[in-house]
């Protein structure tokens, strides 16, 4: 499978703040990749960075064989970069089918598809973001992302803060992108398990290094491993 994304000796961070040291993976079309570790080690600052929206102080980023690493972040988006960042970001001002059709480009990802998938926002498609349950703007903002007709999504925390039914529906959908349509996916999660069951690899990191790469499912078959990485219960 042809390479995706590559990661080289990555370290970034927040101005002269270095958070991300020394980072460095590749992704090829069609993987999905649990980004695990405890609270504060870097894993949304990952993400962010593949947005652009970090300092890079050294190493490099390759998306489709392409340096991006001075691509501003609205480019990256367009070539396919799909970001659903963990707080939402609803627009109040803007029905849910607004939400879909302004962001929608060219793709198999149009309005007739989300709605197949998440029926809720069918239903729900003439409210306001402001006027749904913190759910159904979860689903929202990743049917958001899908409409941008994504190559990669970048999923920080999805099923945070979630009701278990809502939780149920968004793992659904999650392995319906990964199994079905072959999107390739990086999905930062607290619930490791959880992550590991929906993905094919992991990676833990630990302030702000990776410390651990393999398959999820050797990950998740050794409880004592995971333990000791990510502190799960």
């Amino acid at each position: 499978m042809a390479e995706l994304l590559a990661l080289n000796g990555v370290t970034a961070g927040y101005g002269e703040s270095i958070v991300l040291e020394d980072v460095s993976f590749t992704m090829n079309e069609g993987d999905s990749l649990a980004l695990l570790g405890r609270n504060g080690v870097g894993k949304t600052s990952l993400l962010v960075t593949l947005m652009g929206l970090t300092r890079l102080h050294k190493g490099s980023i390759r998306w489709g064989g392409a340096d991006i690493a001075r691509v501003p972040t609205y480019k990256r988006s367009r070539s396919g970069l799909g970001w659903v960042p963990q707080e939402r970001h609803m627009f109040p001002s803007l029905t849910v089918e607004e939400h879909l059709t302004v962001v929608e480009r060219p793709g198999p990802w149009n309005l007739a598809k989300i709605y197949e998938i998440f029926p809720r926002l069918h239903e729900r498609r003439a409210n306001m973001g402001n006027q749904l349950s913190g759910g159904e703007q979860q689903m929202l903002a990743i049917a958001r992302a899908l409409m941008t007709n994504p190559r990669i999504l970048l999923l920080d925390e999805p099923m945070e803060g979630l009701a278990p039914i809502i939780v149920q529906e968004l793992v659904r959908v999650i392995r319906k992108l990964v199994a079905e349509e072959g999107m390739s996916v990086i999905v930062v999660e607290q619930h490791a398990r959880l992550a590991l069951s929906l993905t094919s690899r992991a990676i833990v990191l630990d302030r702000g290094r990776i410390v651990h790469d393999s398959d999820s499912a050797s990950l998740l078959a050794d409880g004592e491993k995971l333990d000791r990485l990510v502190a799960v219960a």
